[in-house]
């Protein structure tokens, strides 16, 4: 390949599929963010609440994620030999593993609400606010398990648009319904957090519609039959927990912890830190589609190389992709200073509040840079390359041999400053990238994970 063809397919497909995840995942954290201050305008307690239950719908995206990136990671390198059966049963092997998972987290949401948010905090209020929206956004739990499978399996044969138009059609009526059921106009009845939930339940069920449509009858690359769903076999249910599980409980563990430490902030001698933390972290979240989106779609063009049999391209990729990493970090960073006091302004919350915010979010500017650089590097190149157990024994001796560790001894036996604990919880993702830069230029982890036979 010359290199000038090389450069115009690099950039031309990295940019496609990574420019329109970016837009989705903005979507999506847009919805987030409109959640929140519409909450945060109703009132900071039942802002605080839903901030909790938030957390347990973190979890629950993780182990999406997780199940999503690594059946993508085996169906990625299959789409390279332009082999879709197998794809297919892939697909049904990780089905079965998020129906039943997500069905287990929501029986237990909606049968023990408050025993699930005590695990998180001892402030009462917010707990019985929070347990007013778990109960009802427990019932979405499958529901967008199974959505985001879908895309996952469609985003690995590199079709992104009609993720970009599920969640722009999901913002639509999440915000739209928020705005009616949470305040009560047109004569609709001020339902406040239980109206978040049942517009966001709605919501949820229209992108389920409308991946099914696609899938089962537009979609040609794939060509899915609802017989499908579930149909699979012992090989490729054996070759997707091995090399699925990794990511899934790289994900679920990061889940976990971001929970831990929304345990630790909720359990500090402040009445400001639940929300300060509830602001930055969203505010976060909406900057990092950036680096979120580059992994899922370095995944993908890492993997589905890495199928092509096309090792020397897989190396170039890898180097190349790193520059724009570090680039995409800086701009990140560079959003959540420049409008992290209209974002706070937004919101209904005290001074004191916001003025641990406006602390939170310049820490999180600084590990964002690091954040834009190990995890596309470790999630999107080295599991995408084949190696996924990595993530995870990396995940688990920085994050809970190190970060957790420190941030108790932190905020409960030294009792140091509360930006000072925060800034522990997060440093995880700046010590990460000099493990990065070690892992991804030794090139071990390229391995060809399909089967000849497929």
């Amino acid at each position: 390949m010359k290199k000038h063809n090389f450069d115009s397919y690099f950039y031309g497909t990295f940019f496609r599929l990574s420019g329109v995840i970016i837009l989705q995942n903005l979507l999506i954290y847009s919805v987030n963010l409109a959640d929140n201050i519409m909450i945060g305008r109703y009132s900071e307690v039942a802002m605080n609440g839903v901030s909790l239950a938030n957390q347990i719908q973190f979890l629950l995206q993780m182990l999406a994620l997780g199940t999503s990136n690594g059946m993508s990671v085996l169906a990625a390198q299959y789409w390279g030999k332009r082999s879709t059966e197998p794809i297919k049963k892939i697909f049904a092997a990780a089905n079965w593993f998020a129906v039943t998972a997500s069905l287990a987290l929501s029986v237990f949401v909606i049968a023990f609400p408050q025993t699930a948010l005590g695990l998180l905090t001892d402030k009462q209020d917010a707990i019985e606010e929070g347990s007013k929206y778990i109960v009802i956004m427990g019932f979405t739990y499958c529901i967008y398990a199974v959505t985001n499978l879908l895309l996952g399996m469609l985003r690995s044969v590199e079709t992104v648009h009609i993720g970009f138009i599920v969640t722009a059609v999901s913002l639509v009526i999440n915000v739209s319904l928020n705005y009616i059921l949470i305040f009560g106009k047109f004569g609709a009845p001020e339902l406040g957090v239980r109206g978040a939930a049942f517009a966001t339940v709605t919501s949820r069920v229209a992108e389920l519609v409308i991946v099914c449509v696609y899938v089962f009858a537009v979609d040609k690359k794939i060509r899915l039959k609802p017989a499908d769903l579930f149909r699979t076999d012992r090989t490729y249910m054996r070759d997707f927990l091995k090399t699925g599980l990794p990511l899934i409980g790289s994900n679920v563990s990061w889940g976990i912890a971001m929970s831990v430490q929304t345990a630790i902030l909720g359990r500090l001698d402040s009445p400001y830190v639940l929300g300060a933390n509830n602001i930055a972290t969203t505010l976060f979240q909406v900057a990092s589609v950036l680096y979120t989106s580059i992994s899922n779609a370095s995944s993908v063009l890492i993997g589905k190389t890495v199928g092509e049999g096309d090792v020397p391209r897989v190396k170039r990729y890898a180097k190349r992709m790193q520059v724009l990493f570090l680039i995409f970090g800086l701009v990140s960073s560079a959003i959540m200073l420049v409008t992290s006091r209209r974002v706070i302004a937004l919101y209904n919350v005290s001074d004191g509040t916001a003025a641990l915010a406006r602390t939170f979010i310049l820490i999180l500017s600084v590990t964002i840079i690091g954040s834009s650089y190990e995890a596309p590097c470790l999630c999107g190149i080295v599991s995408g390359g084949g190696q996924t157990n990595f993530v995870l024994i990396n995940d688990l001796i920085w994050m809970w041999g190190i970060i957790l560790p420190m941030a108790v001894l932190s905020a409960f036996v030294f009792h140091w400053p509360i930006p000072v604990t925060f800034f522990i919880l997060k440093a995880d993702q700046i010590t990460k990238c000099a493990v990065a830069v070690v892992k991804v230029n030794r090139f071990r982890w390229i391995r060809d994970l399909t089967r000849d036979a497929a």
